[in-house]
This record gives structure tokens, C-alpha cells and sequence, in this order.
């Protein structure tokens, strides 16, 4: 008999599920494939975004603005995401951590008054021609 715990046990109930997803989902989609109507019409086939009719070419060139508000967006988000652990053990840290954050906090906002004095956030000016 072999006295060792089998490792590879652990992991049936999440093989069983995985393979249950995918039969589910790859099930469902055949059968809408196979059932369902497919009647390609002309308005069916054209580019739809927003509700808006798409007009001219599709390489229009966006403005600068649209990616800078992006990527800061997805800056000061996970600079936020920061302040959750330190929330979670705020009174194991006492004081330290107070003022840890404190200097946190005070690079946080230094950056947003950076990014506020640059201009990027003001979409009333003109964007300049390069």
C-alpha cells in the first residue's frame, strides 16, 4: 500500500469544473451555431460602433489627449489600489504607518499637480500641430 497522500486528488474538483465550463460554454455556442438563423443582410454585415453610422475612413488619427488621459487614469488607479492594504493594517502600523502614507499621499498628489500645471487635464485649449 502506498502510504504517500496523492497531490494530484486535490486537483480533480477544479479539473471536473474546468471541463465542465468548457463542455458548457462549447456546448451553448454549438448549439446556437446549429439552431440558430443566419440570414446575412447587407445592414447585418456593416460596421456598427456606438449607434453612431460609421462615416469616412476607419484610420482617422485620435488626439494625444484621449492616451494621456488613459494611461493617467490607469496610474492614479493603481496608486489607489495602494491605499487598500494599508487600510487592512492601519492600526497594526500605528504612527509609522500614518506618516508612511503621508508621504505616500503627498508624491500621489504631487504627480496630479504636475500632470494639473502641464495642461493635460484642461481639454479647453487647442492641442498644438506637430
Amino acid at each position: 500500500m502506498n502510504s504517500q497522500p496523492n497531490y494530484m486528488a486535490n486537483y480533480l474538483p477544479i479539473l471536473i469544473q474546468l471541463g465542465l465550463a468548457l463542455g458548457l460554454s462549447g456546448g451553448i455556442l454549438a448549439l446556437s451555431w446549429l439552431l440558430g438563423l443566419h440570414r446575412r443582410t447587407r445592414r447585418k454585415l456593416a460596421a456598427y460602433e456606438c449607434g453612431v453610422e460609421p462615416v469616412g475612413d476607419a484610420q482617422n488619427r485620435f488626439a494625444v489627449r484621449f492616451y494621456l488621459v488613459a494611461i493617467i487614469f490607469i496610474l492614479f488607479d493603481i496608486e489607489t489600489v495602494f491605499l487598500i492594504p494599508w487600510a487592512v493594517v492601519f492600526r497594526s502600523l500605528k504612527l509609522f504607518g500614518f506618516f508612511e502614507m503621508l508621504v505616500y499621499m503627498a508624491i500621489v498628489l504631487a504627480g496630479f499637480f504636475y500632470i494639473w500645471r502641464k495642461g493635460v487635464l484642461d481639454w479647453n485649449t487647442p492641442e498644438r500641430a506637430e
